[in-house]
C-alpha cells in the first residue's frame, strides 16, 4: 500500500506524518518550527525516510502563499527566509521523491473535502478560525490556488471600508474582525470582567459567559458572529458553494454559539448550503498535505 509523507509547516511546530491512500495515520511526529526552516526541514525529512524507507513522495502544507506549480513561497513575512524558497525543487533533489506544496488552511479545506465534514459535497469552502482568519476552497475536488498562490486567502476580504488596519497593510480585512485577535479586541472594548478570576476575559471563556447571561460577553458574542455570517454569505454570493466547514482553535468553543451562528446565517443565504463543522483538528494540514501527493498520482 502506498506510503506518503504530509508536513504541516506552522509558526512554532511542524508536523510530520506517514499516511496511506485511506487517510490513515501510520506515523506521526512533531517537531519545533526552527528557522531559517531550510535546511533544518530537509533534514528532518531525510530522518523520516531513513526510518520509513518506501515512502512514495512528499506533500507539504506551509503559511503563507504558495506557487502549487513551481512550489516557490510566494509570500510570508512572519518566518524570516522562507519566502522566496523554491521548496519543491530543493526538496525533490534531496529526496528523489515527488514533492507538492500548498497553502497550510488549503491543505486542511481538501483534507475535509475528501475524508472529513465535506466529504459528500463538490464546492467546498473551509474557514479556519484562530489567531487569524484562513480559508481553503476546493472546487470539484481541486484546490483553487489563484494564479500568484492567493486563493482561498478569505481573511483578506475586506469587510469593513477603511476599518482596523490589518498586518497586510490594507484597512477593514475580515481577519480583523473573525479571529481570535477580533474577539480579545472586543473582550477589550467591551470590558467583559471574569467574575471568577475578577480579569478581562479570555477569549475562550467569552462563549461560555455569553451563555451564563453575561451581558458584555453577549455584546461580543453577537457582533463576532454577525461578522462572521456576513464573511459567509459574501462567499456564497461569490463561489455558491455547497458546503461551509469551520475549523480553527476558535471552533474549540463553538458548543457555545454555533446554533446563533446558523441562525444569523439564515437570512442572509442566497441559496441552500450546509454549513459544518470540521472534522479533523490540528491534523488537518498535514493530512491535507498527504492528500496533494496521492491526488497527483491518480
Amino acid at each position: 500500500m502506498k506510503k506518503v509523507l504530509g508536513v504541516d509547516i506552522g509558526g512554532t511546530k511542524i508536523r510530520m506524518g506517514v499516511v496511506n491512500e485511506q487517510g490513515e495515520v501510520l506515523i506521526d511526529k512533531t517537531i519545533p518550527t526552527i528557522l531559517p526552516l531550510y535546511p533544518y526541514l530537509e533534514e528532518q525529512i531525510l530522518a523520516i525516510m531513513n526510518d520509513v524507507p518506501d515512502i512514495s513522495g512528499i506533500g507539504i502544507g506551509t503559511r503563507g502563499m504558495v506557487d502549487a506549480e513551481t512550489g516557490v513561497i510566494t509570500f510570508e513575512t512572519e518566518m524570516p527566509g522562507w519566502q522566496g524558497t523554491p521548496v519543491k525543487a530543493l526538496l525533490e533533489a534531496a529526496t528523489g521523491l515527488p514533492v507538492e506544496i500548498n497553502n497550510d488552511a488549503n491543505c486542511a479545506a481538501l483534507a475535509e473535502a475528501r475524508l472529513g465534514a465535506a466529504a459528500e459535497y463538490k464546492q467546498v469552502v473551509c474557514l479556519t478560525v484562530g489567531t487569524k482568519l484562513g480559508g481553503g476552497i476546493v472546487l470539484d475536488g481541486k484546490v483553487m490556488n489563484g494564479i500568484n498562490g492567493g486563493g482561498g486567502e478569505v481573511g483578506h476580504l475586506i469587510l469593513y471600508p477603511n476599518g482596523i488596519v490589518c498586518g497586510c497593510g490594507r484597512p477593514g480585512c475580515s481577519e480583523e474582525y473573525v479571529s481570535g485577535t477580533a474577539i480579545k479586541r472586543l473582550i477589550q472594548e467591551q470590558n467583559v470582567i471574569n467574575a471568577e478570576t475578577n480579569e478581562l476575559a479570555k477569549p475562550h471563556d467569552v462563549f461560555r459567559l455569553a451563555a451564563n447571561g453575561h451581558a458584555g460577553a453577549i455584546a461580543v458574542r453577537d457582533r463576532f458572529l454577525s461578522d462572521f455570517a456576513i464573511v459567509i454569505s459574501s462567499l456564497q454570493a461569490v463561489l455558491d458553494m455547497d458546503c461551509v466547514v469551520i475549523g480553527g482553535g476558535v471552533s474549540d468553543s463553538a458548543d457555545f454559539w454555533w446554533e446563533e451562528l446558523l441562525a444569523k446565517v439564515e437570512p442572509l443565504k442566497l441559496k441552500p448550503v450546509q454549513v459544518k463543522r470540521a472534522t479533523f483538528g490540528n491534523e488537518a494540514g498535514m493530512l491535507g498535505a498527504a492528500m496533494l501527493v496521492i491526488d497527483s498520482n491518480k
